[in-house]
């Protein structure tokens, strides 16, 4: 482990900018969520009220997780519920950044021919990612302590959020031994939080009706740190649980990186023939040959999420017809299908954030080829540069569709009492949404493709609308920046075409700009 310590102050410094925000942001948002909780609910009846009718909302639990308590506080730390997801996506981000990535683009190499242990660039990753979650969960427990007037709450709150950066962090160490590409590891270690996400909706759900299912929860390390409820029947057992499988992934990933060549992977990559055969002659061959793994992955991976939502979707009237109080509230609002409309309708909603991050990913493929020099040698044969870019972003366009496409299907198709069309057609509305993204996407690449990367900030902002917007009642200019918010809610809304067009429109304008910078400037740049 020998310059460990010059190690971290070189991540230190790269993530001089990037590594607080996210730190404060996360950090504090528990206290915003509590600070709006107490401004909307003066009353304990109004308050006790709300959480009785969220903790039997399939809908809300799906997102956020069960919640046991009716404090305001107990209502923080379960509407906090979806930050671990995104604090397990940063850490793993992070971690492949500095390890992966520097192999990949020859960093490590340079780094490594100095006075540097063999796990050095791994284990400085590692320290200064779960060193950044461990300071992220103390802020959390100190902006919480006061405010909960419950220290034990408040530390075991801080431990959930530190905790889902230790998870994952170590497991983007290991997906990070596994392939020779950044690339594929960051997508092996986000389709293993998705399914970690996807196994604890399908438990808590099924917690709500018979219970059946309820185990899913307890194999997902997501499941595991949202279980320890720091503010109602508090639970250390997942904490336990959970450092020992972060120490045990640690460990896994350290003697994986011992059994590989620098620059290499543990599953090596496969030589491909000395010419080309037929069918990958034209650009638009070479790109489904390079976008293939990747649609299969997200339309499977979508495909499953719509095999967990459609299938909850009945525990949605086991509430409604279970709990008197809840009956006579959707009685009001128009029945239970009223709740099980809405509760599609959200998803949907979250199915095309998810989507958007799949356009994104797909779109800065053009920017990997470009910076592995995979490009240039494309466009000294006879290829445009149009051709090259738009056979790329053809799977930008129609791979969401396809994805969001299977996710409704099997969404409908899974809850049979439900409007069919109605649960598709939600699901599908959100690919305007998506498209907006992906041609921000294209915008960046196109005219600063150095800030490429920089397109993530566009689904993350999203999210970060959709978990807190209304909660820290924000200005609606606010709410409007993210497209998702234009997009009609269905089941149980209207349609309206206006919307649609627009972000069409946007989208297109934003792609038209892109591809005009593409054109007249140098590649690489």
């Amino acid at each position: 482990m020998t310059g460990v310590g010059k190690l971290i102050r070189l991540i230190l410094r790269r993530d001089r900018f990037l590594l607080p925000i996210w730190v404060i942001i996360f950090g504090f948002l528990p206290a915003g969520y509590y600070a709006s909780f107490e401004g909307l609910f003066p009353t304990d009846a109004e308050r006790i009220q709300y959480a009785t009718v969220s903790a039997d909302n399939a809908g809300f639990v799906a997102l956020y997780g069960l919640l046991h308590g009716d404090s305001f506080a107990a209502l923080t730390n379960w509407r906090a519920g979806f930050v671990p997801v995104m604090i397990g996506l940063v850490a793993l981000l992070t971690v492949i950044r500095h390890t992966r990535t520097d192999e990949e683009a020859g960093r490590a190499e340079l780094v490594g021919s100095t006075v540097t242990g063999r796990h050095a660039n791994l284990g400085a990753a590692l320290l200064v990612t779960c060193g950044a979650s461990l300071l992220l969960g103390l802020i959390t427990f100190a902006s919480m302590a006061g405010r909960s007037g419950s220290v034990a709450g408040s530390l075991a709150f801080g431990a959930e959020f530190a905790l889902s950066g230790w998870l994952f962090a170590a497991i983007g160490a290991i997906t990070a031994q596994l392939t020779s590409s950044a690339r594929a590891a960051r997508s092996i270690a986000i389709v293993a939080l998705g399914v970690s996400y996807a196994l604890r909706v399908g438990g808590d759900i099924s917690s709500l009706g018979d219970g059946s299912l309820s185990w899913l929860s307890w194999i997902s390390p997501l499941g595991w740190v949202t279980r320890i409820f720091p503010y109602g029947p508090l639970n250390w057992w997942p904490v336990v649980l959970s450092v020992l499988l972060s120490a045990v992934a640690v460990a896994v990933a350290v003697y994986l990186r011992g059994r590989r060549d620098l620059g290499d992977g543990l599953f090596a990559a496969r030589l491909g023939r000395a010419s080309a055969a037929a069918s990958l002659r034209t650009p638009l061959a070479l790109a489904w040959r390079l976008h293939r793994g990747l649609l299969i992955g997200w339309t499977l991976g979508l495909a499953l999420l719509g095999l967990i939502f459609g299938g909850v979707g009945g525990s949605v009237l086991d509430i409604a017809q279970d709990n008197k109080g809840l009956s006579d509230i959707f009685a009001r609002l128009g029945g239970s299908s009223q709740l099980v409309d809405s509760y599609f309708a959200g998803t949907a909603g979250i199915v095309g954030l998810i989507a958007a991050c799949y356009g994104v990913q797909a779109t800065l493929r053009l920017r990997d080829e470009e910076t592995t020099g995979h490009a240039e040698a494309v466009l000294a044969t006879s290829v445009s540069r149009y051709a090259w870019a738009f056979s790329h972003l053809l799977f930008s366009l129609l791979g969401p569709a396809l994805a969001l496409f299977a996710e409704g299907l099997v969404a409908g198709l899974t809850y049979s009492p439900g409007d069919f069309g109605d649960i598709l057609a939600g699901t599908m509305l959100q690919l305007p949404a998506v498209w907006v993204l992906a041609g921000l996407t294209v915008l960046l690449f196109g005219l600063l493709p150095r800030w490429s990367l920089v397109a993530w900030a566009a689904p993350a902002a999203c999210l970060l609308i959709l978990l807190v917007g209304e909660t820290l009642q924000l200005s609606q200019w606010l709410l409007d920046i993210s497209p998702f918010t234009h997009t009609p809610r269905l089941p149980g809304g209207d349609v309206s075409a206006t919307p649609m067009v627009t972000l069409i429109a946007v989208a297109a304008v934003f792609g038209v700009l892109g591809i005009a910078g593409l054109r007249r400037r140098n590649i690489p740049d």
